[in-house]
Order: C-alpha cells, then structure tokens, then sequence
C-alpha cells in the first residue's frame, strides 16, 4: 500500500448559505436555514477525506500570512495534513469564498480576484516529491493560471521518474483550451477525473463515452468521468463501464463532491483495489458529501475523532 500521497492545488474558507434564491438580492435580509464557515478547495477537501481514511497526506498549496490563513494551518494540523511551510506567502491573502446554495443543492461562488485561490505556480511546489510518497494527486487542472501544460509536464515527469502514480481532476477549460493544448501533460496521467461537462469543453464533443474515448486517445490510461446522480463512467483498454451511483441520496449542497469523490477513488489506488471497487467506493464519497452543508463536513459524522475540529 502507499505510504503518502502528495495533492497539489488550492486550499481556501468557504463561508456557504443554504438553501438561498434570488431573493438575497433583492431583500435587506435572508433567513438561511443554514450558513456556516468550513474548509473548501479542491486540493484541501481531497486531503481532509483522506486523511480521514487514514492516510499520510502531504499538501502543496498556498496561503496568506493572516487570520484564514492561519485556520486552515490549524485544520491542517488537527487531521494530521502535512503541508510545507514556505507555503505561507506574505504577499497574498488567504481565499475566502461565499457558496451560495439552491434549494436543489447545486451552489454558486463568489471569489475574490486578490485571493490565494489561484496563485500557485510551479516555484511554490516542493520538487522533488518526498521519497515516501507513492500518488501525486493534481486538483485541479485549469485552476491555475501559472500552472500550464509545460509547467504540467515537468511536475509529472518529476513524479514518474520517482515511480509516483498520477491522478487528476480538472475544472473548466478558462482559455478555450483543446485537448491537444495539454495532450503532453494528459500523456502521463494515470487517472483522469474530470465530470461530464468539464470533459466535454475539452474534448468538443456532448457524448460521455466519446469524451473518454479522446481522453485515452490522448494518451491517459484510465479515464473517469464524473457523471452526477448517474454515477461515473469508466474508460481504459480493457473496461468500457458505467458505475451507478448510490439510491436514495437526499443532495442538499453539491459543494466539494467531486473532491470527495476523487478522495475516494485515490483511497481505492492506495489500497490496491481493482477499478470498479474504486468506482463504487468514489460514488459512496460522493453521496455522503452531497448529504451535507459543506465540502468535507461529511467526515465528522462518517468519522468521529474529526467532530469539533
């Protein structure tokens, strides 16, 4: 089994209200049922399921020298996170966003521009990779403007010579980027783990298993795409196969599921399991994510000793 796993990308406060409407603007005063402040960031939400999983995790991010900051350093610490210390710049301000969440539970964001939410660049990134570490965890491409298919590249390439295996998740293309653009960096990916919309964007095409077919074609070797309440679909040489997703799932916030279903499948490489036990095990993440206000705030019911932290 793997002994670390390295997760690159952002770590931000998310400040979320749920369930809102239009209405907040156009009243002095909204009665949310619920607002809370809770980790978020696509790379910090990765890591907090994991290491509720039990695994050694190690953080590459950056944050600002201030109070957010400091709270996510804090949560960091609590569930055992390691993360490098000049990560703490004194030139940004740690990202706070405002998730505000439909009554359906698909959610909004508000980001601020002067936020560390995509700031990260190649030089922030602690190469070479520690020697313990066996998955190096990529969330998510296009996030970061600095961080593109050279700067890919050399980040992958680093891992595999150290025998690393690579997963990836991915948000939306923000420059009309094709899969061409980035087929260099995709070329060593191990796990892709985009959701249908985002693949589609890339690929140029509106058909799930014709976007994972030019994703392998583009030379990734095992492609997942994250299908919502359908499940997920898998792609690779020998497996063309949907996962259903779990029955009966109650979505109140849609925030953070697609990390915590990418946590799940790396659990699932890290323990040696075959894919579609991944799959399986991904969806069931996922599910629970969905089921509560917050991105991670799922692991304090799942996970005891990580309530009140």
């Amino acid at each position: 089994m793997v002994q670390k796993i390295v997760i690159i990308g952002a770590a931000v406060l998310d400040i979320i209200a749920a369930p809102v409407d239009q209405t907040v603007f156009e009243t002095g005063s909204y009665p949310a049922e619920e607002i809370r402040m809770s980790p978020g960031g696509d790379a910090l939400n990765e890591a907090t399921v994991l290491a509720a999983l039990g695994k050694a995790v190690r953080l590459e991010f950056v944050l600002g020298a201030d109070m957010e900051g400091r709270m996510i350093q804090e949560h960091c610490r609590k569930h055992g996170i390691e993360w490098n210390e000049n990560a703490v710049r004194a030139d940004l301000h740690t990202a706070v966003n405002v998730v505000l969440v439909r009554e359906d539970g698909e959610r909004s964001f508000l980001t601020s521009r002067k936020g560390s939410l995509r700031k990260l660049r190649l030089s922030d990134i602690h190469i070479p990779f520690p020697k313990d570490a066996g998955i190096l965890c990529f969330a998510s491409i296009f996030v970061f403007p600095h961080i593109a298919n050279a700067e890919l590249v050399q980040i992958f390439r680093t891992a595999k010579e150290q025998g690393m295996l690579i997963c990836a998740d991915m948000t939306k293309r923000k420059n009309n980027e094709q899969v061409e653009d980035i087929a260099e960096a995709l070329s060593y990916v191990d796990y892709l783990m985009p959701n249908e919309e985002e693949a589609f964007l890339l690929t140029g095409v509106q058909e799930t298993e014709k976007a994972a077919e030019i994703l392998f074609a583009a030379g990734v070797k095992n492609v997942v795409l994250k299908c919502g309440a359908r499940g997920c679909f898998l792609y690779n040489a020998e497996i063309r196969k949907y996962i259903p997703a779990v029955s009966g799932v109650d979505c109140i916030d849609t925030t953070g599921a697609g990390d915590s279903f990418a946590a799940g499948f790396v659990y699932g490489i890290s323990e040696g399991w075959e894919l579609e036990k991944c799959a399986e095990f991904a969806n069931t993440c996922g599910a629970r994510a969905v089921g509560r206000v917050g991105a991670v705030n799922w692991v304090e019911h799942y996970f005891p000793q990580y309530q009140n932290v």
